[in-house]
């Protein structure tokens, strides 16, 4: 069991393996989020979404479940190095010097270059929010920290902007992980239609919230 393992790890099949359940179980979490941010729309002085706030920064199952978050951002990150290593470096050098477009997707081809700015907006986005609030102790209250943000013309471009290269790398992300699962062509468009739900439809609304504050303010 444990040598199958280690050869399931280090191999490319398995590496993508490990890329593809870790995007989706990200993508899960991104849902759950955009679930709870709805609450900043209502028309109650961010009442409710700060109770929803202190709720997820005082459970303790909710704790142990961003602990898990925080693990599976750093395995998703790490594999996905590991995979875009292994491709570079086992290509010939003849493929390299093919058209490009002629071998891939510009979708396939910018994945690294997508996720890492996806990661920089992570970076910056915890800076923001959570930092001040469960880190140094801000006193203001969370809603009032997604306002005054919000509020800021630059952040907001940044935000849509990389909310954009979200998009992209989920859509290929979905691509990738449902062909290292092996998926029946049969079931390709319910997978299609699903997909489109969490790189399109998830952005979109995460989209709303720097607009809404933006033209509130």
């Amino acid at each position: 069991m444990r040598k199958t393992t280690i050869r399931l790890y280090s191999s490319s099949v398995g590496q993508k393996l490990f890329v593809g359940l870790t995007g989706l179980f990200l993508c899960t979490f991104l849902l759950v989020h955009l679930s709870g941010n709805t609450l900043l729309f209502r028309n109650d002085g961010g009442a409710a979404f700060n109770q929803y706030s202190h709720f997820m920064a005082t459970n303790l199952g909710i704790r142990v479940l961003e602990l898990g978050l925080a693990l599976g951002v750093l395995a998703h990150i790490f594999f996905s190095i590991r995979v875009w290593w292994h491709n570079r470096s086992s290509r010939p050098e003849g493929y390299r010097r093919n058209e490009p477009s002629e071998n891939s997707t510009l979708v396939s081809r910018t994945t690294i270059v997508t996720g890492s700015i996806v990661l920089i907006f992570l970076v910056i986005h915890l800076k923001t929010f959570f930092v001040p609030s469960r880190v140094m102790g801000d006193p203001r209250s969370m809603y009032d920290l997604v306002a005054e943000a919000f509020r800021s013309p630059w952040y907001d471009g940044f935000y849509l902007v990389a909310l954009a290269f979200l998009g992209f790398h989920l859509r290929h992300g979905f691509q990738s992980a449902f062909q290292t699962f092996g998926l029946r062509p049969g079931l390709r468009p319910i997978v299609d239609a699903i997909a489109i739900l969490f790189w399109l439809i998830v952005p979109i609304g995460y989209a709303t919230m720097p607009i809404y504050f933006l033209f509130k303010s």
